[in-house]
């Protein structure tokens, strides 16, 4: 495979404006930095390298499942990006994205586990202590929070990343030497070609082989499909894949919150296509909240879930739990 262009050739003058600003960055959080706080309990970070979707959150769901299953006491930390209130806070499952942001609400509702949220993670990881005893930490989407010390990195890559360019030209948040920082790698079973990538550059750690799985429900003629994440394609090209009629796609931007404007749009145009469905993302449901009950009954809505599956699981958490020398 060849190296694509940028995305955006007309911003390259101010890539090298932005990696100066991570070389800054990265002199501040050197090993040993003050910069850096660490929890009493171990942090588990899984996230990656780019914006936009490539699976942080369905896997650490994954990663919070698996650990449970072995008897770990397991909570999430995350941002809560876009909530409105203010402070550390536990996400309540029956609350709502603008009071927890809409990925914690999503792994709550999918975990069942304790989630915390905070800007600073650091104040979510002390809150969740509060409790006393020992347990473990994920930290959602942390590659980049270098202001929390992490005994584990679990880095996601994809062929796009290798073929990819710094913001904000392109969609790396780092360039792909940061790669070293991690511990693991996580890659799709069916990109093999960016294991064998990433030796030829060095890298000699462990590498997981992840399966993304839609569960897209049977439903009989067209359906309509709309989501507010980084790569919308994405989504619909999974439904297609899937089987469903996709006869109409309407995108919004990333963590977009919904309005009764966007509802009226988005039933207009279903109804303009025939269909006979209404398929969205399990984030964006939860971003809906009471909104998605006011669609008509004649255009059910129906939210679709992405799941990770991790291949040789017990082998991964067996090399996690050695790692961060837990015992199940």
């Amino acid at each position: 495979m060849t190296r694509k262009g940028a995305e955006r050739p007309m911003l390259w003058p101010l890539v090298p404006i932005y990696r100066l600003g991570l070389a800054l960055r990265e002199r501040k959080f050197r090993p040993g930095s003050s910069s850096i706080r660490r929890l009493r309990w171990p942090v588990v970070s899984v996230g990656n390298l780019s914006t936009g979707g490539s699976g942080k959150t369905p896997l650490t769901i994954a990663l919070a499942k698996a650990l449970a299953a072995r008897r770990v006491r397991v909570d999430v930390l995350s941002r809560g990006y876009g909530r409105r209130a203010k402070g550390a806070a536990r996400v309540d499952p029956d609350g709502s994205a603008a009071e927890f942001g809409d990925e914690p609400l999503e792994i709550a509702r999918a975990t069942g586990l304790p989630v915390y949220v905070a800007a600073e993670r650091y104040e979510a990881g002390v809150l969740a202590e509060r409790a006393g005893g020992s347990g473990v930490h994920l930290l959602d989407d942390g590659f980049q929070h270098r202001q929390l010390h992490r005994d584990v990195d679990v880095l996601l890559m994809s062929w796009r990343d290798l073929e990819d360019r710094l913001l904000p030209a392109g969609n790396l948040r780092e360039a792909l030497h940061a790669a070293a920082r991690a511990d693991v790698i996580a890659i799709p079973s069916d990109e093999a070609a960016v294991e064998s990538a990433m030796r030829a550059r060095g890298w000699s750690g462990p590498v997981w082989r992840t399966k993304r799985r839609m569960d897209v429900p049977k439903i009989d003629g067209p359906v309509a499909a709309f989501c507010g994440i980084a790569r919308p394609q994405q989504f619909f090209a999974g439904l297609e894949a899937a089987g469903a009629r996709v006869a109409a796609r309407i995108a919004f931007d990333d963590h977009h919150r919904y309005g009764a404007d966007d509802l009226k749009r988005i039933e207009a145009e279903s109804r303009r296509v025939g269909a006979t469905a209404i398929l969205t993302t399990e984030k964006d449901r939860v971003r809906m909240g009471a909104l998605a009950g006011t669609l008509s009954a004649s255009l059910p809505l129906h939210a679709v879930p992405l799941r990770v599956e991790i291949e040789n699981e017990a082998a991964s958490v067996d090399w996690l739990l050695r790692s961060l020398k837990v015992n199940s």
